[in-house]
């Protein structure tokens, strides 16, 4: 358990490029958590009708942690760690949301891929952020220090 929150914790020698994936991920996290408390049919009626238990309380839970772990991806803090519980996240909207298109009429396959793309490449972003860090332009690269190699 140690050697994997070392590796969470670990200062990035990613490339500057990185800086756009974060934004982008950090990005639409950021916002699809304040819609979650903004916009009900995004949020409590969302998870209702997805059949969470405890709607109101689990939508705010995740738009909670969708927000902080958004803006800390954004600056670039504690990025590998912060992608973690975002993967879990994506992940259960995937399992909650897409898979069971595949059993709908009129629905199957083609559109369930279709309506899973935007999912799909969150999914894959955070796992490229989980494998090379922050970046050349994060705090995690501020911190590890002007001596550490960071390109």
């Amino acid at each position: 358990m140690n050697t994997i929150l070392q590796f969470l914790l670990k200062p990035t020698e990613s490339p500057r490029s990185v800086l756009l994936v974060r934004i982008a991920v950090g990005l639409i996290f950021f916002t699809q958590g304040i819609l979650k408390y903004s916009d009900p049919n995004m949020g409590v009626v969302r998870f209702a009708r997805i059949g969470f238990p405890h709607p109101y309380f689990t939508a705010h839970l995740v738009g909670a942690f969708e927000i902080l772990c958004g803006l800390l991806l954004l600056v670039g803090l504690w990025t590998r760690l912060v992608s973690v519980p975002l993967l879990i996240v994506i992940t259960t909207a995937l399992a909650t949301t897409k898979i069971p298109e595949l059993l709908r009429a009129n629905q199957g396959f083609w559109y369930m891929v279709s309506d899973a793309r935007t999912d799909f490449a969150m999914f894959c972003c955070l796992f490229f952020l989980i494998s090379v860090g922050g970046g050349f332009w994060s705090i995690d690269a501020g911190l590890a220090g002007p001596n550490r190699s960071r390109e």
